[in-house]
This record gives structure tokens, sequence and C-alpha cells, in this order.
């Protein structure tokens, strides 16, 4: 369900609407850092994350005439940027989906493992996994994609996209569970 958009996202949205380059560089700004999180969950390094990210924030303000003022600025600009980087992906897959049959599927991460980590220890895990791998699971886990929307967004089987997320969450769960083997301080 979307959130309403708060008046200051209403100001905002209007001032790009009207095309003014300060309010531009102010979304810009406060969204940076939201939004280049984003795009890492997609992409295998920060320099592919920056590209994403600069390609979506064009679509915004080129396509700031779709936003309705009704639901949250911030959630339509976070749709736009996983568009952009699953049209990324698309663009870029030259192979299918990774096919790995040594990965156990009913397995599940344990809650202790991944609360030893920091949240750029768990993205770093995640972008690690293999990009068909990575995509699935960042479409269902975090954006809440089913099935049926990833197969029809990716081109591929849902039953693929099920495949896809049970490796996926099995690979990262023995990436996770190979960083909370090794000793090391999380500034504590």
């Amino acid at each position: 369900m979307l959130n309403n958009a708060s008046d200051d996202e209403i100001r905002i949205a209007e001032g790009c609407k009207r095309r003014d380059a300060r309010i531009q560089k102010q979304v810009f700004e406060k969204y940076y850092g939201l939004m280049l999180t984003i795009c890492m969950r997609y992409t295998q390094s920060k320099e592919d994350a920056r590209d994403v990210l600069q390609e979506g924030f064009v679509k915004i303000f080129e396509k700031i005439d779709q936003y309705d003022f009704k639901h949250s600025f911030s959630g339509w600009m976070k749709r736009i940027m996983v568009n952009t980087a699953i049209d990324r992906y698309r663009k870029d897959v030259k192979m299918p989906m990774q096919d790995d049959e040594e990965i156990l599927l009913n397995e599940s991460i344990d809650p202790d493992a991944i609360s030893q980590l920091s949240e750029e220890e768990i993205l770093a895990c995640i972008q690690r996994l293999p990009t068909g791998y990575r995509t699935v699971f960042s479409m269902y886990v975090i954006e809440g994609y089913n099935h049926k929307e990833i197969g029809e967004k990716l081109g591929i089987a849902e039953g693929t996209s099920k495949s896809q997320l049970a490796k996926a969450k099995a690979l990262l769960q023995k990436k996770i569970e190979g960083l909370t083997a090794l000793p090391h301080n999380h500034g504590k």
C-alpha cells in the first residue's frame, strides 16, 4: 500500500515539475543515499550502482509529469529506481539464469548470524550473489514482488523465479555463515 504524499514531498515534486534546478538538486541530495542503496542491491559494484542511480534520477525528472501528487513521492521515485535497475539487468543479461545444483535449497538463514553483521556487510553479501540470484532476491524479498510479477518483468518462468530465490537464499546463507565464522569487530 502506498503512503500519502507529505506536504514537503508535494512541495519538492511541484518544484521538479516546474523544472526548478535548485529543487532538483535538493531532491538528488536528499534521496541520494536511499536510492543508491536500492541500486546497489541490483548491481555488483558501487560504480554500476551509481550509473543506475544517475539514469534513474534522469527518468524521475523526465517523468515527473506522471507523478500523481497523491502517493508518496519517495515511494514513486523508489519504484522508478527499481525499474531502472531491472531494465539495466535485462539489457546487460547475456547468460541464462544460474543453475547451481550443489546449493542446498531447504536451509534457512540463522537470524543470530545476520544480527552479527552490519548493514554494509549484508549488502556486500547480496552484491556478491550471481546476477540472476541477486535480482530475483532483491525483487522478492526487499521490493515485495511476487514470482509471477518477477517472471513478467524479467522475461523468465515463474518457476525459474522461485528456483532462483531458493538458490539465492541458500548461497546468501553460506556467505553470511562464512562471514560470521571470521573473527572481526563491529565497532563494539
